[in-house]
C-alpha cells in the first residue's frame, strides 16, 4: 500500500534505514545523561554517611555535576560541530562511563566529587552530540514528530525515572550502584553508536573560539554556581551577588565578542529567530517550575508520608507514562498539522493547573486522590510542551551549528533547573520557618507542626511554580509564531552568509 493512501509520509531517499535503531541509541545515551541529575539525589544520604561528608560539603555531590555540564555546554555543542557529533557522542559515552567508575569506587568525598565534576564534563560532550544527531538524521516532518517526541519524553520524565532506580538501587543494592549503573549502558550504546550511527564530518578548517569560550562558559558557571549558593548562603549574601555580578559581566562581553569573531562559538542568529529564542526560554521557564516540584514531592513523599525510596520512586511513574502519551501519542502526532505553540501552551496551561492542585495537599492527603491527578496533568502538559520545544527549536539549523544549537537547548534547560530549585526552595524553607515561628505554640504537638510547617512551605512554593508554567504558556503564546513543520534541515550547500 502506498503511503499516500496510508496516509504516512515517504521516508527521505536519501535517509538511513537503520535510523530508528540509531535513535534507540541516542536515546539510551540522553537517559543516561538525565537519570544522572536525580539518580545521586536518593543515594546521597547514604553516600554522605560512608564517606563522612559533612552537611556543608554535600550539596557539592549535585552541584559539581550541574556546574561543570551547565557551563560547558556550549562548549561541547561547538566541538561536535567542529569535529563531527559521532565522535564527539561516543567520547562522551567512554568519558562518563569512566567518570562513573571512579565515583562509584571513591574512598573519600573528594575523590567523588571530582567524579561527579568529570561526569558533567563529559555529559557537555554528549547531551548536544545526541540531540544534534537526532536534528541531522531526522529531517522529515512526521519522522522528526515521532523521533522529538521519544527524545521529549526523556527529558521530561528522565528526573522522575531517576527517582525509581536510585530508589531501588538504594534500597537493595548499594548507594555506588547509582554510578556503577551507567557503565553497562555507556557500554552498550557506544557499540550502537559505532555500528549504527552515521554523521557528515567535522568542518576542515575551523577552528574554535577561544574568548568566547572563556567569556561564555565562564559566564555560565559563575550564574548556574551563583544559584546554587543563593540556597545556602542567601539571596544578599556578597559571594552569591558577586558570583551574578561576575555571570552577567562575562554573559554581556560575550555577546559583544560574538559579534566579532571570525568563528564565534554561539552565531547569535541563532538566538535572533523569534521562535528558536521562545522555544529556549519556555523551556527554562518550564523547567524552573518542574524541578522544584520534582525536590519537593520528593520529600514530601518521603518525610511526610513517610514513603521508603522505591515507593517514592514508584509514586512518579504515573508522572512519567503521562510524559510518554502527551509526547508520543498527542504532539507527535498533531505537531505536522498544528504549530507548535497550539501544543505548547495548552501543555503549559494543564502543568500549571497539575500544580495548582498540589498546593491543596496537606499532611494527611491521600495519594490517589489529591496527588495522582495532579501527576497526571503535569505529565501530559510537559509531554504537550517538550516535544514541539525540542522539535521547532532544533528545526532549520543548517548541519555546521545543529551541535551549538542543541548546547542551547541543554543550556536553557540547566540555568532552568538551577534556578528553579534555588529560588522555589529558598522560598519553601522561609515560608515553613515561619509558620513553625507562628504556630508552635504546643510543645507536646512540635512532630506535627512541624510537618504542617514543611508542606506550607511547599505549597507556597509551588503557587509560585505553577505562575512560572503559566509565565510559559505566555512566552510560548506571544514568540512561537511557527507554521506547522514542512520542510527538513537547510542542505549543506545553503551555507548562511553569517557562516560563509
Amino acid at each position: 500500500m502506498s503511503a499516500a493512501r496510508t496516509g504516512e509520509a515517504a521516508a527521505p531517499a536519501d535517509a538511513d534505514p537503520r535510523r530508528w535503531w540509531g535513535l534507540t541509541v541516542i536515546a539510551l545515551a540522553q537517559l543516561m545523561v538525565v537519570l544522572d541529575a536525580t539518580i545521586v539525589n536518593i543515594a546521597l544520604p547514604s553516600a554522605q554517611r560512608d564517606l563522612g561528608m559533612s552537611d556543608g560539603n554535600r550539596q557539592w555531590v549535585i552541584t559539581s555535576y550541574t556546574l561543570a555540564f551547565g557551563g560547558l555546554l556550549l562548549l561541547g555543542g561547538r566541538v561536535a560541530d567542529l569535529v563531527g557529533r559521532k565522535r564527539t557522542f561516543v567520547v562522551g559515552l567512554v568519558g562518563f562511563a569512566v567518570a562513573s567508575a571512579i565515583g562509584g569506587a571513591a574512598t573519600g568525598p573528594g575523590m567523588l566529587f571530582g567524579a561527579r565534576a568529570l561526569q558533567g564534563v563529559f555529559a557537555a560532550v554528549l547531551a548536544p552530540s545526541a540531540l544534534s544527531l537526532l536534528t541531522t538524521t531526522f529531517t522529515d516532518p512526521r519522522e522528526r514528530g515521532k523521533a522529538f517526541g521519544i527524545y521529549g519524553t526523556l527529558a521530561g520524565s528522565g528526573a522522575a525515572v531517576g527517582f525509581i532506580v536510585g530508589g531501588v538501587l538504594t534500597e537493595y543494592l548499594d548507594w555506588r550502584w547509582c554510578l556503577y549503573v551507567n557503565i553497562p549502558i555507556a557500554v552498550a550504546a557506544v557499540i550502537g553508536a559505532l555500528v549504527l550511527l552515521h554523521d557528515r564530518p567535522g568542518r576542515a578548517g575551523a577552528r574554535l573560539d577561544v574568548p568566547g569560550v572563556v567569556l561564555g562558559c565562564g559566564g555560565l558557571i559563575a550564574l548556574v554556581h551563583g544559584f546554587s549558593e543563593a540556597e545556602p548562603r542567601g539571596w544578599t549574601d556578597p559571594y552569591v551577588l558577586a558570583l551574578f555580578a561576575a555571570g552577567i559581566v562575562l554573559l554581556l562581553a560575550f555577546v559583544w565578542w560574538q559579534t566579532r569573531a571570525p568563528m564565534p562559538l554561539l552565531p547569535l542568529h541563532i538566538i535572533r529567530d523569534r521562535n528558536r529564542a521562545g522555544c529556549f526560554l519556555t523551556m527554562m521557564l518550564a523547567v524552573m517550575g518542574m524541578f522544584g516540584m520534582f525536590l519537593f514531592m520528593t520529600y514530601y513523599l518521603q518525610v511526610v508520608l513517610g514513603y521508603s525510596p522505591v515507593k517514592t520512586g514508584l509514586a512518579f511513574l504515573p508522572l512519567t507514562l503521562s510524559i510518554l502519551i502527551g509526547s508520543t501519542q498527542i504532539s507527535a502526532r498533531l505537531l505536522h498539522r498544528v504549530g507548535p505553540r497550539m501544543l505548547m501552551v495548552p501543555g503549559m496551561l494543564l502543568a500549571s493547573g497539575g500544580m495548582v492542585i498540589l498546593t491543596q495537599m496537606t499532611v494527611h492527603s491521600e495519594y490517589a486522590t489529591e496527588i495522582l491527578p495532579a501527576l497526571i496533568l503535569m505529565g501530559l502538559g510537559m509531554g504537550l510542551t517538550f516535544m514541539p520545544v525540542f522539535s521547532t527549536a532544533t528545526a532549520g539549523v543548517a548541519p555546521w551549528d545543529a551541535g551549538v544549537t542543541s548546547a542551547t537547548v541543554n543550556t536553557s534547560q540547566q540555568v532552568g533547573g538551577s534556578i528553579g530549585t534555588a529560588l522555589l526552595n529558598t522560598i519553601a524553607t522561609t515560608s515553613s520557618a515561619s509558620y513553625l515561628t507562628a504556630h508552635l505554640t504546643d510543645p507536646s504537638r512540635r512532630e506535627l507542626v512541624t510537618k504542617e510547617a514543611i508542606v506550607h512551605g511547599y505549597t507556597v512554593a509551588i503557587w509560585l511554580a505553577a505562575g512560572i508554567m503559566l509565565l510559559a504558556g505566555l512566552v510560548a503564546s506571544l514568540m512561537v509564531t511557527a507554521r506547522a513543520p514542512q520542510h527538513g534541515i537547510p542542505s549543506e550547500e545553503r551555507m548562511p552568509e553569517a557562516v560563509a
